[in-house]
């Protein structure tokens, strides 16, 4: 299987984790008022399919070799598999609260909240399970891109500052950002150890998880919405052929960034804190999105863009850190 053996390369593929992180949700908003609930089962199998495939071809560059795809998948025990398939769960459920918590309150509320929450959370367990890098410039990032994070909040409050702040919606992303922080330690648990997986077949095993998961929590939130009237599998079969392409492809983008962060993590010189800390510069990049290609900002105030000029300084700075963080000593 491919392994980055160099810095340089660990750090493109964490770059890379970082823009479809941020970048997949595009393909939702491309399918404009299709709901949420039915672009998910799009945006599965969009997940399932690039696991497979990435798995298969760059998880088996030597079929002989133990570490490929099914050699490692077969030689796994059940207390890794366990790992991996429980974080695709946790993983699964935070996401959909997220999106939920978005739906109720807004990104204004839910982002700082849940995805804040994640960041500190998910980097201290990954460090304490396995501490590689410079502590001091890593945790130091963190609190700068957290900054960053909180900018971008203030951001778009400004854009609607007259929205009320949902109590149901605050209670939602502290939820969805618990278990955002909660899943990737499962993952670095599952990479470790005797008869651990590898980056490949942890990742296919988290689709699974998440397929699984997916099934009975996405068929609530579609019968008993946060938001909206309830939807069917229906109206799921009724969607044109285009909606179903953004959907797979939304989570084949979200697919190949979290790979390609698990493969980063798995790398001798950088770890799971650091992989997963410098992933979440998605936020960075969606606002990249937002600011620059649908003009969220289109006439926002003096005071709104020099919170966004403050952001991307904190966010590019607090990334800098987190990226130098193995190199540093």
């Amino acid at each position: 299987m491919f392994i980055p053996q160099v810095y340089p390369v660990a750090l493109v593929m964490m770059v890379l984790s970082m823009v479809c992180w941020g970048s997949w949700a595009n393909t939702q908003k491309l399918t404009r008022a299709w709901r949420f609930e039915l672009f998910y089962w799009d945006y599965l199998w969009g997940i399932l399919l690039s696991a497979l495939l990435i798995g298969l071809t760059l998880g088996r560059t030597d079929p002989a070799s133990p570490d490929s795809f099914f050699q490692n998948l077969s030689a796994a025990d059940s207390t890794h598999l366990a790992y991996a398939f429980a974080g695709g769960v946790v993983f699964n459920i935070a996401n959909i609260l997220i999106v939920a918590a978005i739906s109720l309150a807004g990104l204004a509320v839910a982002f700082p909240i849940g995805i804040g929450l994640a960041l500190v959370i998910g980097s201290v367990l990954n460090y304490l399970i396995t501490p590689k890098g410079n502590p001091l410039m890593l945790f130091g990032g963190i609190a700068l891109v957290s900054v960053a994070i909180v900018l971008d909040a203030l951001a778009y409050r400004r854009l609607s500052p007259d929205a009320k702040v949902s109590k149901k919606g605050i209670v939602v992303s502290l939820l969805g950002g618990f278990g955002m922080g909660l899943f990737y330690p499962f993952i670095a648990k599952g990479t470790s150890g005797e008869n651990h997986l590898g980056p490949y077949t942890v990742a296919f095993v988290f689709a699974l998880g998440i397929l699984v998961s997916t099934i009975p929590g996405n068929y609530i939130f579609m019968r008993r919405p946060v938001s909206g009237p309830p939807v069917a599998m229906s109206d799921y079969l009724q969607g044109s052929g285009a909606v179903h392409f953004w959907g797979v492809l939304g989570g084949m983008i979200w697919a190949v960034g979290t790979i390609s962060n698990f493969v980063a993590s798995y790398a001798q010189m950088v770890g799971p804190a650091i992989s997963y800390s410098l992933g979440q510069g998605a936020t960075m990049v969606a606002a990249i999105w937002g600011v620059f290609v649908w003009k969220e900002f289109r006439g926002a105030g003096a005071q709104t863009k020099r919170f966004l000029a403050l952001m991307f300084l904190f966010f590019i700075v607090g990334l800098t850190c987190v990226a130098l963080a193995p190199v540093v000593h």
